[in-house]
C-alpha cells in the first residue's frame, strides 16, 4: 500500500499512569523491540523514553514516563516532573491503569491533571474473568467523559493491542514522518545498554536492592575489524552491603547479571559485545540532583 501523504497519521503519544500498570510493556509489545526497562517492581521507567512504532499510514512516537506517585526525594521528584511534563508536551495521552486496582485514589489524582486528549487503557484484563470485565467497566461511570475511548488489553499476552493501536492511530492528527522507517527509539546506545543492565539488577536481586541502583556506561569502543563492542559500565549503589548482593557469592551475581545482559545487548546490536561490570558506592545518590541528572533520568 502506497503511503498517502494527506492521510498519513503521526503524533506524539504520552504514556501515563501509577507504578506497575504495564506501561512500558505496552509500549515494548506495541514498537516490537524493548524501549524500556521492564519488571514486576515499580518505578523501573525513570525517565521519558521515546519508542517509535512506523507503519505505512502512521508514525506512533509513544513517550514513555516513569510511574506518577508521590514523589519524596530528589530522584522521584524529577521522575513525577518527567511524566507530568511529558503530558502536557503530547498530541494525545494514553492513560494505563489495571484491573488489580482499577481507578483507585492514585489513578484519581492523575486524572485530575490530564489536560489533552486521552485513551483510557485497562491493562491485565487476563488476571479476571470475561464476566468480571463488565462489572469493572461499568465503574468508568463518572470519569468516561474524559477519554476518547476505553479499551481492555493484556499487554503480557499481547490481547487488544491492534484495538489499540488502531484507536490511536484514529485519535492522532494527520502530519510528517517525524523519524526514519528503520528507528525505533531515540536514547543513544548508551543509555539503552545501561538500562539492559539495570533491568537485570531490578529482576535479579528481587527486593533487596533495586531501587538504590543505576548504572552508567564508561566505555562503548566499536571494533568492527573484529565485530566486537566493548562496553565497561559501573552500578551503583548506595550502601556497601547492596555492593555485596549485587557481587553475590564469590561474584555471581554479578556474573549472572552480566552474562543475561550480555546476551540481550548482542541480540539488539547485532554484534558480540565484551561486557565488563563493575559495583561502587556511591552515598546518598538519590538526593545528588548533579549526579541524577548526569544519569539522565529526568530528562
Amino acid at each position: 500500500m502506497s503511503e498517502n501523504k494527506d492521510q498519513f497519521k503521526s503524533g506524539f503519544i504520552s504514556v501515563v499512569g501509577r507504578p506497575n500498570v504495564g506501561k512500558s510493556t505496552i509500549v515494548n509489545a506495541i514498537v516490537g523491540k524493548k524501549v524500556s526497562a521492564v519488571s514486576n517492581k515499580p518505578n523501573t521507567t525513570r525517565n521519558k523514553i521515546l519508542g517509535i512504532k512506523t507503519s505505512g499510514d502512521s508514525q506512533l512516537i509513544f513517550l514513555d514516563t516513569p510511574g506518577i506517585h508521590k514523589a519524596k526525594g530528589s530522584m522521584s521528584k524529577s521522575m513525577v516532573q518527567s511524566a507530568n511534563s511529558a503530558a502536557m508536551e503530547s498530541d494525545l495521552v494514553m492513560f494505563v491503569t489495571d484491573v488489580e486496582r482499577f481507578l483507585n485514589t492514585g489513578d484519581r489524582h492523575i486524572l485530575q491533571n490530564i489536560k489533552t486528549p486521552s485513551i483510557m487503557v485497562i491493562n491485565k484484563v487476563d488476571k479476571i474473568g470475561k464476566s468480571k470485565l463488565l462489572p469493572l467497566l461499568q465503574r468508568v461511570k463518572g470519569v468516561e467523559e474524559k477519554f476518547l475511548e476505553i479499551i481492555p488489553i493484556s499487554a503480557l499476552k499481547e490481547d487488544g493491542l491492534d484495538i489499540l493501536v488502531d484507536s490511536l492511530k484514529g485519535h492522532l492528527p494527520t502530519g510528517p514522518k517525524y523519524f526514519p522507517d528503520e528507528l525505533f527509539t531515540d536514547q543513544p546506545e548508551r543509555f539503552y545498554v545501561a538500562e539492559l543492565i539495570r533491568e537485570k539488577v531490578f529482576i535479579l536481586t528481587h527486593k533487596e536492592v533495586p531501587y538504590k541502583a543505576a548504572v552508567q556506561v564508561e566505555e562503548f569502543e566499536e571494533n568492527p575489524a573484529k565485530n566486537i563492542i566493548r562496553i565497561s559500565a559501573n552500578i551503583y549503589v548506595e550502601r556497601k552491603s547492596h555492593k555485596g548482593i549485587i557481587i553475590g557469592k564469590n561474584g555471581d551475581m554479578l556474573k549472572r547479571i552480566g552474562s543475561d545482559a550480555r546476551v540481550e545487548i548482542e541480540g539488539i546490536l547485532g554484534t558480540k559485545i565484551f561486557l565488563e561490570l563493575w559495583v561502587k558506592v556511591k552515598d546518598k545518590w538519590t538526593e545528588n540532583q548533579s549526579f541524577i541528572s548526569e544519569l539522565g533520568y529526568g530528562n
